[in-house]
């Protein structure tokens, strides 16, 4: 677990910083905004029960990876919620939230699974989730991938370079018991090269084996029913649907016939956009369709469709490849020589923020506000694009000195206080 903090503190480990939390917080509004996609928050702690009927008893979550404590207040059995896709379903399912018509909704906040922990992967990690819920068509299965895509466009990454998308289908259930039966017959006949993890999962959940890491068992993982071979008319074309408004819009992407989804809910379409920048866990995205789940959990039947993404990890991989972001720096240092008076400091530095100008204030610390020196020093290290400079002689005269500290070359010029809202203004059009 770990704090997020401004850039200018030291770090041992490499984490993002807050600036690029910000960054991609803000590419984040922007682009679930022009897909229509509207914000909603939820607990961060649900009944356990939830997550056990949502995720499945048998998944690596429900099993061994879940916070759960009981309440000593009243006994309720309790988790911090692993994942999001369940607390939405339950939102949905409390407040009747579909009853006017299907929504597009999206969240982000922190997540907590007692994993082993890797690369970009911690204890509490925190997760944009994105969701389409009361659509069954494939035209909305593509639109969540392609949301995806928009994301990685606004930041900077590059489809296929950086990051590349893998789609399959998992059918519907009737088809995923037909393929589970061939799967259990398949490894029995070779239980000698499984696993222990594989063989606790072989009658429980044999649709994990096949999303293996283990080196020696690819062979064999390769060789098994494959699930595409079950699939019946109507989820073949759904598949089908899905890919050719991909290739119309000329999203390259992968069939990849062993990729399943660590949760129980899925069926139908899933995906993941994955990397090869971050090691051998290269997932940074991935969900898919998951039709049943709200009335597994007690509503009225309605399809959806969603995918997570876990925030350090694609940050992490942002700082490996360098994206550029936005400066963070401030417009103004205001550099103030000990003694002046604040009064017609502060009220100018007010107006310059009212004019829509982000404004730093230096400020005395334990020994007195400092040395003009300091001060300019301070203000040069801020990143400020200019200096704002209350000297005795300019209040006396009702002005301000205003220097250049990036463009412009050190280049100063005198302004009225009464004028500097006008000053700003034209320094906010030639941005």
């Amino acid at each position: 677990m770990n704090d997020i903090l401004p850039a200018s503190v030291p770090r041992t480990e490499k984490l993002p910083t807050s600036a690029r939390w910000q960054w991609f917080e803000a590419a984040v509004r922007k682009v679930l905004a022009s897909y229509g996609y509207q914000y909603l928050l939820t607990p961060i702690v649900e009944p356990t029960a939830l997550f056990v009927r949502g995720l499945g008893e048998v998944t690596d979550i429900v099993e061994k990876e879940m916070y759960s404590f009981t309440d000593s207040m009243n006994g309720d059995k309790l988790t911090l919620r692993p994942e999001a896709t369940a607390g939405i379903v339950r939102a949905m399912v409390e407040h009747n939230a579909l009853y006017n018509g299907p929504l597009r909704v999206w969240t982000q906040g922190p997540m907590f699974r007692h994993e082993r922990p890797q690369k970009g992967r911690y204890r509490q990690f925190n997760q944009l989730d994105v969701e389409a819920l009361g659509f069954a068509g494939p035209d909305v299965d593509a639109e969540i991938i392609l949301v995806a895509r928009a994301l990685w466009r606004e930041l900077g990454l590059v489809e296929g370079e950086h990051v590349r998308l893998e789609i399959n289908s998992l059918g519907q259930p009737a088809e995923r018991r037909e393929h589970r039966e061939a799967l259990i017959r398949y490894f029995e006949q070779h239980q000698d090269q499984l696993d222990e993890e594989a063989r606790r999962r072989l009658h429980s959940n044999p649709l994990r084996i096949l999303d293996s890491k283990n080196p020696a068992m690819q062979t064999l993982i390769e060789a098994a029913p494959k699930l595409m071979d079950f699939l019946g008319d109507a989820s073949r074309a759904h598949f089908d649907a899905v890919r050719a408004v991909l290739e119309a819009v000329g999203l390259e992407y992968r069939v990849n016939p062993r990729l399943v989804r660590g949760m129980d809910y899925y069926n139908l379409t899933v995906f993941e956009w994955v990397t090869d920048q971050l090691g051998s866990q290269g997932t940074v995205c991935g969900g898919g369709r998951y039709d049943g789940l709200i009335e597994q959990l007690g509503g009225k039947s309605a399809p959806a469709v969603g995918f997570g993404l876990g925030i350090e990890r694609l940050l992490l991989l942002a700082d490996e490849l360098d994206l550029p972001m936005p400066s963070a720096a401030a417009d103004v240092y205001a550099i103030v020589p000990p003694g002046t008076p604040l009064a017609p400091v502060i009220t100018t530095l007010e107006a310059l923020r009212t004019a829509g100008l982000n404004v730093v204030q230096h400020a005395g610390g334990a020994e007195g506000a400092g040395s003009m020196k300091s001060q300019f020093k301070k203000a040069d290290a801020s990143g400020a694009r200019h200096a704002l400079i209350f000297g005795e002689d300019e209040l006396a005269r009702g002005q301000v000195t205003v220097k250049a500290l990036r463009d412009g070359g050190g280049a100063q010029a005198e302004h009225a206080l009464a004028d500097v809202a006008q000053w700003a203004a034209t320094l906010q059009s030639n941005a």
